[in-house]
């Protein structure tokens, strides 16, 4: 049977066998003029959904990307396919934007990338209307709603694009996006003809879990140390300042750590993302001004110091480890400030009382993520609205169960402690007065004369932080602008002793030491698809080192000219000839002819 030109051009081009999930249905959609909206987890082939459609259909594609900071590196990685890519935004001078446009009008590009704000310019959709097009693109579509997790205002403007071009397919890719989140962009993309094809949301390979935040920075250290020493991560905090301390500290400690975000100079944004996208091992610790678009396959971590403030961020977030498909572990630190913190997130800002509602929502279902006691994934797909029959396996949830404790009456303490102060004081003081510290505050207010007073000396002041910060994440208590608490409405029928409650009791051990005695896996010894043995692995580090000469004679990330995964097929397959190495998933045309010899001298003398 003669294959589709779909498959065709996945073959030729992308050097893969078979589409994935709804990858055939989109592009085949895409491909007969249809519109989409197309949504798949980061690393499941969202690209190849208008990549291929653009390559079959007569004209040029059009991508609108959020980032023209990324656009460099996902237009190398299309050429270093034989694709005819280019890309348009403010970074191009006079004479190289002219070059470009002058491609466009001529028919010389299969794809061209463009940031919205240059998109919605009238000159430039003046000249598109000049070009033959085969499809408009929007990457990263989350970023049309106001209910999303990352709104962009000139996304608003690409509702015009049904109007200015109606003969033109428009296939609409995000990897967050809730039921809420998914109607905005049909609606403002005006795509309620078009199909949505949902992918599962679950990635496998990604392990999750969240620890007790007791030294954030010490906990963190050990865990890249202890299972990531050599890799490349994420980490996330939340303010421009920890970014600096958390990298410097990093560096300090012998790690590959550089700073990234919005208060850096360009040209050091610039340098460091080059950095981390075409060195091994190197930790960005970042705020969340970094990491959209990014296409890096081999991360193997993202860590958080702080808490995202809902699920659409941490799952876009997490994420960027793994999109090889290969082990990556999603690590987060949790304590009571990220619990107040949000929840005075909920109540703060300028928006209106229906979005602060939706904001005050989407904040209680990542508080709840971080308390959970049973699967973590199926907690977190469950917010998109998959099921998971069974506990996953790979979060920490499942791998070290949670134990709990019934914890009525030390709630019951706690709650009463509010009420008793008058419910205007923080959980410090609170704390203090359970444990009946004599201070200049309890003393000003008379609060060592309240019932409460001492009530809780069987328990330490972390085991009570403990108990707030649940008691906070599940709306029993509520935190305002200043950090006070207030009792909430379900917080009666605990004080009643009508309802029991039963709490998570967390580890408080001392922040892990690293063990030098540890054994640590490398790359090869990792890798889930392909098991290596010794010689396989050798051959395969020989293969790397052929990749990386490669790719610095041309200024090219490594996994530009070939990834991880077809490395390892290559050392365990052995191919002798051209014809053989074709066979290996990953090896497309234009990447054989310019690669194969180079690499099969290598496994020939292995």
């Amino acid at each position: 049977m003669t294959p589709s030109p779909a498959l065709s051009v996945l073959r030729s081009t992308f050097g893969y066998d078979r589409f994935r999930g709804h990858q055939e249905e989109a592009i085949n959609h895409v491909v007969g003029g249809g519109d989409a909206l197309v949504l798949m987890p980061t690393g499941g082939g969202k690209s190849l959904c208008f990549q291929i459609p653009a390559l079959v259909r007569d004209g040029t594609g059009i991508v609108v990307s959020p980032l023209i900071a990324l656009m460099q590196n996902q237009v190398d990685r299309l050429k270093e396919l034989g694709v005819r890519a280019a890309f348009l935004n403010s970074s191009l001078k006079p004479r190289e934007a002219a070059r470009v446009e002058n491609d466009l009008l001529d028919g010389r590009l299969d794809l061209l990338y463009v940031a919205p704000e240059r998109l919605n310019m009238p000159q430039t959709l003046e000249l598109l209307k000049r070009c033959k097009l085969s499809l408009f693109a929007v990457d990263e579509a989350h970023c049309i709603s106001q209910w999303g997790h990352d709104f962009r205002k000139d996304y608003l403007e690409l509702s015009r694009l049904s109007d200015e071009f109606p003969e033109i397919p428009r296939i609409a890719l995000t990897a967050t996006a809730d039921e809420r989140t998914r109607e905005e962009i049909v609606s403002r993309l005006k795509l309620r003809n078009g199909r949505v094809f949902v992918s599962s949301f679950n990635r496998p390979n990604i392990q999750y879990r969240v620890t007790s935040k007791i030294q954030a920075r010490e906990q963190l250290l050990a865990f890249i140390e202890d299972e990531h020493p050599d890799d490349a991560g994420i980490v996330y905090c939340l303010t421009r300042n920890s970014v600096d301390q958390v990298s410097a500290w990093l560096a300090a400690k012998g790690k590959r750590a550089i700073p990234y975000h919005a208060g850096l100079s360009s040209d050091v944004r610039a340098r460091h993302l080059d950095m981390f996208l075409r060195e091994d091992g190197v930790i960005v610790v970042a705020t969340i001004a970094f990491g959209m678009g990014i296409d890096k396959p081999d991360v193997r971590f993202v860590a958080h110091l702080d808490l995202p403030k809902n699920i659409e961020a941490y799952y876009q977030e997490t994420g960027r480890a793994g999109r090889d498909g290969e082990p990556a572990t999603a690590w987060m630190t949790y304590g009571i400030q990220d619990a107040i913190m949000l929840r005075q997130m909920a109540g703060g800002g300028t928006g209106t009382e229906a979005f602060k509602r939706i904001e005050f929502q989407k904040i209680q279902a990542m508080l709840g993520f971080c308390e959970v006691t049973d699967c973590r994934r199926q907690t977190l797909l469950r917010y998109f609205g998959e099921t998971l029959p069974e506990p996953c396996g790979n979060c920490d949830s499942c791998l070290t169960p949670v134990e709990t404790f019934d914890a009525t009456v030390p709630a019951q303490k706690a709650l009463s402690c509010v009420y008793r102060t008058g419910q205007r004081f923080g959980v410090a003081h609170l704390i203090d007065v359970l444990l009946a510290r004599e201070t200049d505050k309890t003393k000003k207010f008379g609060h060592d004369q309240v019932s409460t007073w001492g009530v809780g000396q069987d328990l330490e002041e972390r085991v009570w932080r403990s108990v707030f910060r649940q008691l906070i994440a599940r709306g029993v208590l509520r935190v305002d602008d200043h950090g006070s608490m207030s009792l909430q409405e379900s917080a009666r029928p605990l004080l009643r002793g009508e309802e029991s409650l039963h709490l998570r009791r967390d580890a408080f051990d001392e922040p892990p030491k690293r063990s030098r005695k540890k054994q640590r896996r490398t790359t090869t010894e990792r890798k889930g698809a392909v098991a290596l043995d010794s010689g396989e692995s050798r051959l395969f580090k020989a293969l790397q080192g052929q990749r990386a000469a490669l790719a610095k004679a041309q200024n090219l990330p490594s996994y530009c000219v070939f990834t991880n995964a077809t490395l390892a097929e290559m050392a365990k397959l052995r191919p002798r000839t051209l014809a053989d190495l074709r066979n290996v998933s990953g090896v497309g045309d234009t990447k054989l002819a310019k690669y194969g010899d180079a690499f099969l001298r290598i496994i020939a003398s292995a």
